[in-house]
């Protein structure tokens, strides 16, 4: 082969498998783990990787980027870069490891499945080099955060994060166990690389990558982006994938894509959403959090799922509608409940953040800066206490966020609606119709109870918040408060300055 060009060999390399004599074909790729589902064993055969590359060269991009990483970091750290970064942008920095390096361990796995079950020899080929790409973003991930634990304990939910029970790691871990852990491969390569990968991973990488160059944050914006440069290669598996499945069960794939993509948008609005519109510094803002989902999502994911002869999904204009609500609402519920993060929520609502706000969101104002001008009259009157919860919100037995987070656009100021179905002789509750027809067609794999839920049934002893805050694992060491200590409620105590006539 040494002496043989590239394109004589690679296919035979790519495509190995073989004819089973002691067992047949079903009992080496089960049903329920491989999902071949109407499309026969042949038609996968067809399955082919745009993306060809061979494990030599692999090695040698990877060693590559891996040297340019940890170049940079070891630079950076002889530097004050750290020091000088905003707080707010610091939360970014939390939130995301948080959030995101356990679940590039947990990718390994869905990776790994295909690997095994994936019903094609290049598919499982193809797989092999994703579990490699996610090893390394798992350990890209926690190295980089485990650098600043000696200057800040939160930083050590980097790690910690899915150990726990904290309300926003319940809500990701029902996402990600729904579409990475508990399917079968075909049903994993159409949810994770397609529907989730080629889309969102987008808006968390790209965008992210982009504010922090703009921040001056070179180390975390580096990262990143040696993370997303990997992306391409393996989430190219669901195209192939849905090339198929769309020939045999059009119904399913729709499904498949239609509501992970529903579950992937409320995560995201409380994942990115807050931290491009309100923890990002205003200077180094260039895109509100809804330009860039209508960039990178919007149009291109219509143009994708129309190219495969997929329908548009049939919630699109409530989520459209929801790009100027979700996350703002969200982003207050998490600065009211900040005690439950592992990050210091910043407010983002001074005077000129607001002005902001206002030129991006023109009702930002009429939904939700009455509610602020409501908390900063407290914080100012020295009511810190009422800008505190006593309780927790109902939340959706779906998605796991907070009911009234979905709400779309209206006349009322704040509109919140619980959507309820009686199942079972047990009413459960959904922040919008998506979540409960989500929950209703999977009702049978939803078995996630909400915190709220756990609280009501006694798991969480005491029943108060300082009990609650016990239950999820936050210490007073890093549980979150006011980034800034409220300092940007101060200019609220004097009326604005009039412009001159």
């Amino acid at each position: 082969m040494a002496r043989m060009k590239r394109e004589e060999w690679f296919d035979i390399a790519s495509d190995v498998d073989w004819t089973f004599k002691f067992v047949d074909r079903e009992a080496v790729f089960p049903e329920w783990m491989s999902g071949k589902g109407k499309a026969p064993f042949e038609a996968w055969l067809s399955w082919d990787e745009p993306y060809k590359i061979s494990y030599p060269e692999y090695v040698a991009n990877q060693r590559e980027k891996e040297t340019a990483a940890f170049a940079v970091k070891s630079l950076l750290r002889r530097s004050k870069t750290f020091d000088q970064l905003d707080e707010g942008w610091k939360s970014v920095h939390k939130a995301h490891y948080g959030a995101v390096a356990l679940i590039e361990f947990l990718a390994i796995l869905s990776e790994l499945r295909m690997a095994r079950f994936g019903l094609a020899p290049k598919w499982r080929n193809v797989a092999v080099f994703g579990a490699l790409d996610e090893l390394r973003h798992t350990q890209l991930t926690l190295a980089f955060a485990h650098e600043h634990i000696k200057e800040d304990p939160q930083y050590d939910w980097a790690h910690k994060a899915y150990h726990t029970n904290e309300w926003g790691i319940v809500a990701a871990r029902a996402l990600f166990d729904g579409f990475m852990m508990n399917p079968n491969a075909v049903d994993i390569a159409i949810q994770l690389p397609f529907t989730f990968e080629t889309g969102f991973t987008n808006m968390q990488f790209v965008a992210l990558a982009a504010d922090a160059l703009e921040s001056g944050d070179l180390n975390f914006a580096n990262m990143i982006s040696s993370i997303q440069t990997d992306e391409a290669r393996h989430a190219q598996q669901g195209h192939p994938t849905l090339e198929i499945l769309m020939k045999h069960d059009p119904d399913r794939a729709q499904w498949l894509v239609d509501k992970t993509f529903w579950l992937s948008a409320r995560l995201f609005a409380i994942l990115t959403g807050p931290a491009m519109d309100y923890y990002t510094p205003l200077a180094q803002r260039r895109h509100s959090y809804k330009e860039f989902m209508q960039e990178w999502i919007i149009e291109q994911y219509l143009r994708t799922i129309t190219s495969y002869g997929l329908k548009k999904p049939w919630y699109w204009q409530e989520f459209v509608d929801g790009l100027d609500t979700w996350h703002h609402s969200l982003h207050l519920g998490v600065w009211f409940w900040r005690p439950t993060v592992w990050w210091k929520p910043q407010a983002g609502v001074s005077r000129a953040e607001r002005r902001w706000l206002l030129s991006k969101y023109p009702d930002w104002e009429q939904h939700f800066g009455w509610i602020w001008d409501q908390l900063i009259e407290n914080v100012n009157a020295g009511r810190i206490d009422k800008t505190l919860p006593e309780t927790l919100p109902w939340l959706c037995n779906t998605c796991q966020l907070p009911i009234g987070t979905a709400a779309s656009p209206s006349n009322e100021k704040y509109p919140i609606r619980s959507y309820q179905l009686e199942h079972d002789g047990y009413t459960y509750h959904f922040c919008s119709k998506p979540c409960r027809q989500i929950w209703w067609k999977d009702r049978d794999t939803q078995h996630m109870k909400t915190i709220v839920e756990r609280l009501l049934t006694g798991e969480i002893n005491p029943p108060t918040v300082e009990g609650i805050l016990g239950y999820m694992g936050l210490t007073p060491d890093v549980m979150g408060d006011d980034a800034y200590k409220y300092r940007w409620a101060e200019e609220y105590r004097e009326p604005p300055k009039q412009a001159a006539e």
